[in-house]
C-alpha cells in the first residue's frame, strides 16, 4: 500500500497540474474550503451532481440541435445552465467552451452550435475523467489517513 504522504504528494501534484492546465479554477479552491468535519463529503457531492446535470444538459442539448427548427433560445438556455454549473465547482476549460458556444447561438449558427457542443462534450469527458481521478486520491488518503487515526 502506499504511503499517505506519497499519496498527498500524488494529489497536490495532480491539482496543480489541473490548475495549471486551465481544467480547474479557484473556484473549485472554494468547494474544498466548505468540506470540513461536518460535511465530509461535501466536494464529491457536488462534483457528482455536476456529473449528473452535465449529462443531462449535453443530451438535452444533443436532442434540441436536432429537431428539424432549432429553437436557439432552448439551446441558449442549455448552454446558459451548463455554464453556469461548470463555473460553480470551477471546471474553467468547460466554461470557456460554453462561452464561444452561447455565441453561435446567440448568431443562429446551427453548424457552429453542433461544433461547439462537440467542443463541450470532448472538455467536459476531459475534466470528469480528471475529477474522477482527483476523488479516487482523495478516497485513497482519507482511508489512509483513517487507518493511521488521523484526518489528512
Amino acid at each position: 500500500m502506499e504511503s499517505l504522504a506519497n499519496l498527498q504528494k500524488q494529489f497536490m501534484d495532480f491539482i496543480s497540474a489541473l490548475y495549471r492546465e486551465g481544467f480547474l479554477d479557484d473556484q473549485f479552491l472554494q468547494l474544498q474550503k466548505l468540506q470540513d468535519e461536518s460535511n465530509p463529503d461535501f466536494v464529491f457531492e457536488v462534483v457528482s451532481l455536476f456529473f449528473e446535470d452535465s449529462e443531462k444538459l449535453i443530451n438535452n442539448l444533443a436532442a434540441a440541435l436536432q429537431l428539424q427548427i432549432v429553437d436557439f433560445k432552448q439551446v441558449d438556455s442549455h448552454v446558459h445552465q451548463f455554464k453556469g454549473s461548470s463555473s460553480s465547482i470551477g471546471a474553467q476549460r468547460v466554461k470557456n467552451a460554453c462561452m464561444a458556444f452561447k455565441t453561435f447561438c446567440e448568431e443562429k449558427n446551427i453548424e457552429g452550435c453542433v461544433q461547439c457542443l462537440q467542443h463541450v462534450k470532448h472538455e467536459y469527458s476531459l475534466v470528469k475523467s480528471k475529477l474522477e481521478t482527483l476523488l479516487r486520491l482523495v478516497h485513497k488518503i482519507a482511508a489512509g489517513a483513517a487507518n493511521l487515526g488521523g484526518r489528512w
